[in-house]
């Protein structure tokens, strides 16, 4: 383990205290707690291996401060996606490492998203409902969410800034510049909210259709049905005859019955069909036009190339802060990926520049 994993560590064991210092209920929070130490007791492991004093450990990084500031914010469940994320990516990690080397398995090798899934199995404190509503915290929100705003805003950003930056180089007029950024601007975000929207949409119409079939297939065919739900207890493990006890039970109850099977059989969980189509298109419009106003902003106050130079440097500012925004997934350098980010774009741009240029004489001649 490098000193870049164990201050990974460390920020975990930090983000876990957060969210046990923010959660409501105190069994989902003593499970943070455990975690919490099980990340820290990684970082002394590995100072104890390395003949390291405890005191030389790392503190929390800043990009575990900003989680902090973004869980303020917008809610403690975004830090919880991406603390997620990346107890999936060391687990990845240490697998490829074993398949590498062909050392042997450990269980502490799988992400720490099982572990804390055993935490809660197997903690009597816990109650069914309440890891199901833990479970659909971290599904529905947190990286994926975030994730999605950064890559909008980029997109965003990216397609504006390489159109402004063809048609400034195709003409000198600021008002032409200005008319084209917002056309831009409005275009893609609705085209963005429009394809969210029918994603969400045509999924929650899907899933709807999914448990209907499922109904009717209940109320035609309940021996059938149990059947199938034995089978799926049997292949978790349980003894034939508990199965077939845990099945009978439950198709006792015909809404009871069709909730268990379309989690089981289906894999849907009905309270995700509760996202709001809208919300995620009015989502998707706000983080696109966000990062499209960024190089359109500068047309309106003046023309002409100080308008160009003013436009690529804020947009490389912009790129540069999403391009840092990204390591709250990678792991990568700050500095590594806000620069990498800034190339592409300004060269992106650049090569709109340099055609709009030569479309521009062309046509003058």
């Amino acid at each position: 383990m490098n000193l870049q994993n164990i201050q990974t560590e460390i920020d975990a064991s930090f983000l876990y205290q957060l969210l046990a210092a923010h959660e409501a209920d105190e069994n989902v929070a003593h499970v943070f707690r455990q975690m919490s130490e099980i990340e820290y007791s990684h970082a002394v492991a590995f100072a104890n291996s390395r003949n390291l004093p405890l005191a030389q450990l790392p503190k929390p990084s800043n990009k575990a401060k900003i989680l902090k500031l973004i869980g303020q914010v917008f809610g403690y469940d975004y830090v919880l996606g991406v603390l997620l994320d990346t107890e999936k990516r060391i687990a990845n990690s240490v697998i490829n490492a074993r398949k590498t080397t062909n050392t042997a398995s450990s269980i502490s090798d799988t992400a720490h998203v099982a572990i804390l899934k055993n935490i809660l199995n197997h903690n009597k404190n816990v109650s069914g409902g309440n890891l199901a509503r833990f479970e659909k915290r971290h599904r529905s929100v947190g990286g994926n969410a975030l994730r999605a705003a950064v890559l909008g805003g980029n997109d965003g950003l990216v397609s504006n800034f390489s159109l402004v930056m063809g048609i400034a180089g195709a003409t000198s007029g600021q008002k032409e510049v200005l008319l084209t950024g917002l056309a831009g601007l409005l275009a893609g975000a609705l085209s963005m909210a429009l394809g969210e929207w029918i994603s969400v949409k045509s999924s929650q119409e899907l899933y709807e259709n999914q448990m209907q079939l499922e109904m009717e297939e209940l109320e035609t065919n309940p021996e059938g049905e149990e059947k199938e739900l034995t089978l799926i207890y049997m292949t978790k493990g349980i003894p034939e005859a508990q199965a077939m006890e845990m099945a009978k039970q439950i198709i006792s109850n015909k809404d009871h019955a069709h909730e268990v099977l379309v989690k089981e059989e289906l894999g849907i969980n009905p309270e995700d069909l509760k996202g709001s189509a809208m919300e995620a298109a009015l989502a998707s419009f706000f983080f696109f036009a966000f990062g499209a106003i960024i190089p359109v902003m500068p047309f309106f106050f003046v023309g002409g190339f100080k308008a160009v130079l003013f436009s690529a440097s804020l947009s490389a500012l912009g790129l540069f802060l999403i391009g840092s925004s990204i390591t709250l997934f990678t792991n990568k350098s700050i500095w590594f990926s806000g620069f990498r980010q800034v190339i592409f774009g300004l060269l992106a741009a650049a090569i709109t520049y340099a055609i709009g240029s030569y479309i521009g004489v062309s046509l003058a001649g």
